[in-house]
């Protein structure tokens, strides 16, 4: 099966703080390796993380985001999400006019930034064996210039697949795998703030692995 990107340079539609692609709101994609896998890339993981993000330091031009942009990737994609300075507008503006105001920084950014973005994402996909996707957020809002749509297979038995049937049914999804990520952003939303400490858990046994003498003797 291959792996399909989106328009290189398509706007995502914008919803509050989320992101909606493809008619589906996605978040952002986070790190995760099999169970088979974690001894063998635990360690370096974090390593390869940590270059990353040096790497991106020396490359993004000081003057592009507000502070530091997140940074994160998984197994096929590096995604880089940068904060703007809100745009100045009058006290008495209306809320129409602050969400144009915010829209057209946003555009003038990716038209301005465009080329070198470009060159940087080659680069960093030839160094890091990944594509990069760029967004910004600004005035609450977050928009993704660059995603992929990556396949995920899995064996499900008949009451999960029961119920991306009956969400399917019921007009929340248009297929199974939609039904799918549904549910995935669901969890997400939801179980938010249990992910985050899930993840800090896995980075810190993580790291107490690549201490241990196997990492030692290596």
């Amino acid at each position: 099966m291959t792996r399909r990107s989106l328009d290189v340079e398509g706007f995502g539609t914008v919803c509050g703080s989320e992101v909606v692609l493809d008619g589906l709101v996605w978040q952002r994609n986070y790190h995760y390796v099999t169970a088979g896998q974690r001894n063998k890339t635990a360690g370096r993981d974090s390593e390869a993380e940590e270059k990353l993000r040096g790497w991106l330091n020396s490359r993004v031009p000081g003057d592009w985001f507000s502070g530091a942009a997140d940074v994160t990737l998984d197994r096929e994609e590096i995604t880089v999400v940068g904060p703007l300075a809100d745009p100045e507008t009058r006290a008495q503006a209306t809320e129409v006019e602050r969400s144009e105001a915010v829209e057209g920084r946003i555009r003038r950014f990716r038209e301005d930034t465009r080329d070198q973005r470009i060159r940087i994402a080659r680069e960093a996909e030839h160094k890091f064996g990944r594509r990069v996707s760029w967004g910004v957020t600004c005035g609450g809002r977050t928009v993704m210039f660059t995603t992929l749509s990556v396949p995920v297979m899995t064996r499900l038995r008949q009451p999960q697949r029961l119920v991306l049937d009956t969400l399917v049914d019921a007009g929340v999804a248009r297929s199974r795998s939609e039904a799918l990520a549904w549910c995935v952003k669901l969890v997400g939303e939801h179980e938010d703030s249990w992910l985050v400490d899930l993840r800090e858990a896995l980075r810190h046994v993580q790291q107490v692995r690549s201490e241990g003498p196997d990492a030692r003797d290596a």
